[in-house]
């Protein structure tokens, strides 16, 4: 059954194709040729392209159907997966029209395995380009990985959160669809409970999401600014960096957002940071976001956005 799991010659793998083609192959037959495929492909680079060459994918995504028995989903999707890790290989994934299913499998595998593993080959292929992230995000993912986010187990969260990033950071819509979707909420519930291990990861997507006005609205509507405070005082040195880029978005162009974060105690904090042992780019990042906290507060709600880089 595990035969040649390290390396493989070209017919061998064109074997296993077969055998996934074949109406005769029987359920045993299609996990065991879907489970060879999954094993090359992780433990062998070269493997990845052989098996795409020999014209695996449209059968591998044959095995995403939604009436799939629900080892041999798992063993396609993680094949999928295994796969992607080639970059050569995404956007041939991509044309095979794996991301749809994929999608499907990150929304009701039966298998939690197969969901994690759908998220993380589709933030393999998000890394392809623009344009990939984009059609990944039209094809109704973003929601479900937060959803996944919410209410997943710790590798689920994790993968999620990864892979919400890739997304949200490739293609703005896709920043959008976050926010409407909730991620705000269970970004900031991770960033509240470090316990968890998920503040950095959440961090990172929250940056990606208060770039946006929508985004910035959600994070102080969701209580976000009491949680970033309190990563400025108590974080690790990288999770105040993020914080801190975060607090930098909300304050650039609302005078009322910046009252709120002073008012919640971000000064005395930031002054700290910014005469740490940080590195200089944080600390002259500390240093623009008390600037603007003393500014006065009266007047218009609204100023011009200062030229900050991220």
């Amino acid at each position: 059954m595990h035969r040649l799991l390290l390396s493989c010659a070209a017919g061998a793998v064109a074997a296993l194709v077969e055998e996934l083609e074949s109406p005769a192959s029987s359920l045993d037959d299609l996990r065991g040729a879907a489970m060879e495929l999954r094993l090359l492909a992780k433990h062998n680079p070269e493997n990845r392209l052989r098996i795409v060459a020999a014209g695996a994918l449209p059968r591998l995504v044959a095995l995403l159907s939604p009436r799939a028995d629900p080892l041999l989903e798992e063993h396609g999707v993680t094949a999928l997966l295994n796969l992607s890790l080639c970059e050569e290989n995404r956007a041939a994934i991509v044309d095979a029209g794996a991301v749809a299913p994929l999608v499907r499998a990150l929304k009701s595998a039966a298998s939690p395995a197969a969901r994690s593993n759908a998220a993380c080959a589709l933030l393999r292929l998000a890394q392809l380009d623009g344009a990939a992230a984009a059609a990944i995000g039209r094809v109704g993912a973003v929601p479900v990985l937060v959803s996944l986010l919410e209410s997943g187990g710790t590798r689920g969260k994790k993968d999620a959160a990864t892979a919400l990033y890739a997304l949200c950071s490739g293609a703005r819509e896709n920043r959008d669809r976050a926010v409407e979707a909730g991620a705000v909420r269970a970004l900031l519930d991770l960033m509240a409970e470090p316990e968890r291990g998920m503040v950095d990861k959440a961090a990172y997507v929250l940056h990606a999401l208060v770039g946006t006005a929508e985004g910035r609205a959600a994070a102080v509507a969701e209580g976000g600014v009491p949680v970033l405070v309190e990563i400025v005082e108590a974080g690790t040195p990288r999770q105040k960096e993020m914080a801190t880029l975060c607090l930098l978005h909300v304050c650039e162009d609302c005078a009322a957002y910046r009252t709120m974060v002073a008012r919640e105690g971000a000064i005395q904090p930031l002054v700290a940071l910014s005469q740490s042992s940080a590195r200089p780019k944080l600390r002259a990042k500390a240093e623009v976001l008390i600037g603007l906290l003393r500014q006065p507060r009266s007047g218009s709600l609204f100023r011009p956005r200062p030229s900050v880089a991220a």
